[in-house]
């Protein structure tokens, strides 16, 4: 039985989100590279507005309990279908509130925003030796792997040598 309240999260929720994302990183084995703080997330998330976050609380709308988890989402563009997608950059719950129902609701909600918007797709990235996570969105959600799609990064360092590239 689903036991929690969604809301979007509020600037005053940013230490909440970050805290958030750090306990994703540590379940994602890099707690090393989880460096966002709550003034990065206040200006990104709620001043230039590059993503939004949708947080899960234990309890009710009446007595709202501690947040037990989030889905931090943005939208992009399709070339190929005219228009924009929600892509789901992280979602996390915490472990003792897993196996009810907090995913798929948060989940569903994103889906109530994208057709909101008009999106013609939900896009999300899952490590490959995360089968518990994959086994979710295969056989709950009946989302379908992207095998022919490969992944592709610049970090900090990439982007400054591109600037830099020579023509």
């Amino acid at each position: 039985m689903l036991t929690c309240v969604l809301e979007p999260a509020q600037p005053e929720d940013a230490p909440t989100v970050v805290q958030l994302i750090y306990l994703l990183a540590v379940y994602e084995k890099s707690p090393h590279l989880a460096v966002a703080t709550p003034a990065l997330i206040r200006k990104h998330l709620f001043e230039t507005r590059i993503a939004n976050a949708l947080l899960a609380f234990s309890g009710s709308l009446d007595v709202p309990g501690e947040a037990i988890g989030f889905a931090l989402y943005f939208f992009n563009f399709s070339t190929w279908t005219g228009r924009p997608g929600l892509y789901l950059e992280d979602l996390y719950v915490k472990p003792e509130h897993r196996n009810k129902g907090i995913g798929k609701a948060l989940f569903k909600e994103l889906a109530i925003i994208a057709q909101d918007k008009d999106c013609a797709r939900m896009d999300w990235s899952v490590l490959k030796w995360n089968q518990p996570s994959i086994d979710f969105y295969e056989k709950c959600l009946h989302a379908k792997a992207q095998d022919e799609w490969l992944g592709m990064r610049l970090d900090e360092e990439g982007i400054e040598n591109l600037k830099n590239i020579t023509m």
